[in-house]
């Protein structure tokens, strides 16, 4: 088979929306031609009536996502401190925010706080209360 029919099986099943690896399968099995994925990749580049929309990721549309449930909080921020200090850090632990967010907090050497792995977003009182709440944990007797 000719270089420019393999091009033209090659154009078509591109415009249908036919991936690369499957394209290669079809080449082997029904036209008997053994192409690694690389020599045809080449070729499709070469193509030019070849409408490649077709093979992005289709985005997601907003209509059809799913609305997040925001924690609904009680009102209280709750600091609490681990007894297994992290690498790298003074101190750290978890809070629960009174709007209803929570996340991990870590206390570095330097004396900045970072917060990870948080579910829902704390609003600016939150961060507000969690900094009082942390101090006055961190200086209590017992500590």
């Amino acid at each position: 088979m000719s270089d420019s029919t393999t091009l033209q099986i090659v154009g078509s099943l591109l415009n249908n929306g036919v991936k690369l690896t499957d394209i290669q399968d079809i080449l082997k099995e029904e036209h008997s031609i053994n192409m690694t994925f690389l020599d045809l990749r080449l070729m499709a580049a070469e193509l030019e009536n070849v409408d490649w929309g077709k093979h992005d990721p289709k985005q997601p549309d907003p209509e059809d996502e799913v609305p997040v449930e925001v924690p609904v909080g009680d009102g209280v921020t709750t600091v609490e401190v681990s007894k297994l200090v992290r690498p790298g850090s003074v101190a750290n632990g978890s809070v629960k925010f009174a709007s209803g967010a929570s996340a991990d907090w870590l206390l570095t050497q330097q004396g900045q706080i970072s917060l990870e792995n948080s579910v829902g977003e704390p609003t600016s009182s939150d961060i507000e209360d969690f900094q009082v709440k942390l101090q006055e944990v961190l200086t209590s007797p017992g500590y």
